[in-house]
């Protein structure tokens, strides 16, 4: 996200002494993307970010291909994936290509016993049940049900849940995430016309500096391996930071939805965006309102990309017995549209209190064998009348 933040204590130029009280000195590391050409933050820490004591056992998580291949439109319900204990073995990737990683998660517990860094990807965290805090070496965001937690590769964080009943929806992304270049001007402000504006991130606060010494359990995810490091020093000893790179919050229900006269497009919808797909929120609003409007969208064909729509909540106008957790993927080359009745039903209707979250992809969609553990199998006859 393009805006600048800082939390801490910093020194008044980069790149020169910064002392501690007694005497000696912080230790400065430019935590950058995309080389030195990215947005990026300079950060202080207490110890040297540099100290590994230990190099343990490297596991492998490379998801298992269930189908390559795909056209066959897809529900998965979501809420049947488990919950299990840790918050890593908890994650189950659902579908993927070479630019995203697309699963849900059942986490019971809070992170304690070590910390996770993505080192592959920038992660999308939407949290569909649960409160806690996601704490980070630049600080803490609490979050709630409906909130994205946009994370940056290489971010090393923790996250701690007030309850055991979480469920979440995620997005890895190799490509950066960013808000729709659309929405900003030329100076990465967001402008008038967009959903949301700067006032609706939720930022990192309550920067804690721990000065500890020891032995911490780092877990970094990279080339789809779990690498464990023990490192010497408490990974959360940053004193203070400034810059553009830095995970921050965003809710759904701050997204202001844009509506018109006739049914509008999905990329009115838009939230994030990358090179290879984009994030989109469905959200409460009014509907169309032209006398002789259709609100239920119209039939189109999914040439280019391959549509994940996550249901949130509420009632989704263009869909037949669909639940909260569930999931549908249609599949680029052939139309979708809505179900037998919905078209009809809508006609006349006022407004919707449907919540979703879709990614569009713009390569296929791999499945994984977790998917097809919850896939209902029959989704693609739901259209014959």
């Amino acid at each position: 996200m393009p805006i600048y933040h800082t939390l801490g204590k910093i020194p008044a130029k980069r790149h020169t002494t910064f002392k501690k009280p007694d005497g000696g000195y912080y230790y400065e590391q430019l935590f950058g993307t995309e080389g030195f050409s990215g947005m990026s933050s300079l950060l202080y820490h207490i110890h040297r970010p540099t100290q590994i004591k230990e190099i343990l056992k490297s596991i492998s998580v490379l998801p298992e291909i269930g189908i390559e291949k795909n056209i066959h439109p897809k529900r998965f319900k979501g809420f049947e994936v488990p919950a299990e204990n840790d918050f890593l073995e908890s994650r189950k990737i659902l579908m993927m290509n070479r630019d995203v990683y697309v699963g849900v998660a059942a986490p019971k517990k809070s992170m304690k016993d070590y910390f996770y860094k993505n080192a592959q990807a920038d992660e999308v965290l939407f949290i569909h049940q649960g409160t806690g805090k996601l704490k980070t070496f630049l600080g803490t965001i609490d979050f709630e049900y409906g909130d994205y937690l946009v994370i940056p590769r290489g971010m090393i964080y923790q996250i701690e849940f007030d309850t055991e009943d979480n469920r979440i929806f995620f997005v890895e992304s190799f490509d950066p995430v960013y808000t729709p270049k659309r929405y900003r001007n030329h100076f990465g402000q967001l402008l008038e016309h967009s959903p949301f504006c700067e006032r609706d991130l939720k930022m990192p606060h309550s920067l804690k500096a721990h000065d500890e010494k020891g032995e911490f359990l780092l877990k970094v995810k990279k080339e789809d391996m779990i690498h464990q490091l023990v490192y010497a020093t408490h990974p959360f000893d940053v004193v203070g930071w400034d810059g553009y790179n830095f995970p921050y919050g965003f809710s759904i229900h701050n997204f202001e939805p844009i509506t018109g006269r006739v049914h509008q497009p999905p990329p009115v919808h838009q939230t994030f965006e990358t090179s290879s797909f984009v994030i989109c929120s469905f959200c409460p609003r009014l509907y169309d309102y032209h006398p002789e409007a259709i609100p239920a969208p119209y039939n189109h064909s999914n040439i280019d990309s391959d549509e994940v729509l996550y249901y949130v909540d509420g009632d989704f106008m263009s869909r037949n017995d669909i639940d909260k957790g569930h999931m549908t993927l249609h599949p680029m080359g052939i139309p979708h549209g809505p179900h037998p009745g919905a078209m009809e039903r809508s006609i006349g209707e006022k407004v919707t209190e449907e919540l979703a979250v879709m990614v569009d992809t713009f390569k296929p969609l791999m499945l994984t064998k977790e998917a097809l553990k919850i896939d209902d199998n029959n989704y693609y006859k739901s259209w014959i009348e």
